[in-house]
């Protein structure tokens, strides 16, 4: 069996872990659990909102409530969340550098991540135009079915990866 060579990390990468922050944060008794407590319980709140949203695109539940309400309700928590998560996520990154950077998990996690963002991208700034349109039926276009798929997939995706992260051994 060929041996795989070992992963080249970058001086920054090396710089971050081994810094005074990076290190203060992996080996405090207190920091690094109340971080990552705060990054999986946004992920929970932002994404769980929105997979509840994406279950209402895919004409799944909610079929009497006006989609763009519910879009308008949610989005401020699931925003807030979401800019929780990347600090939290950053200052995890931040005390683990190395070992994510050659994490195969953490690399799926960020392919993810850009994916999730794209696809919200391109719901919020070309799909969602026509979304009071929607509200007359239980089930909304294509476009936004096809959307409400690629973020639980893509989400769910991030998740898994994400575990992958945090208890893989390579």
């Amino acid at each position: 069996m060929q041996e795989v060579p070992p992963v080249q990390v970058p001086a920054i990468i090396q710089w971050m872990q081994n810094s005074d922050f990076g290190t203060g944060i992996r080996e405090s008794v207190w920091t690094f659990p109340v971080v990552e407590t705060t990054h999986v319980l946004s992920l929970a709140v932002s994404v769980g909102l929105l997979i509840w949203f994406d279950l209402r695109l895919l004409g799944w539940g909610m079929k009497h409530q006006p989609i763009s309400r519910i879009h308008e309700q949610i989005m401020p928590y699931v925003v807030a969340g979401f800019v929780i998560e990347i600090i939290t996520g950053f200052l995890l990154f931040w005390s683990e550098a190395e070992k994510c950077y050659v994490s195969i998990f953490f690399r799926a996690k960020v392919f993810f991540l850009f994916l999730a963002a794209f696809n919200a991208i391109i719901f919020e700034f070309r799909t969602k135009k026509t979304i009071e349109d929607w509200d007359k039926f239980p089930i909304p276009p294509p476009p936004a079915r096809v959307a409400g798929w690629l973020s639980i997939v893509s989400w769910s995706a991030v998740i898994i990866a994400g575990r992958g992260t945090a208890y893989s051994l390579f």
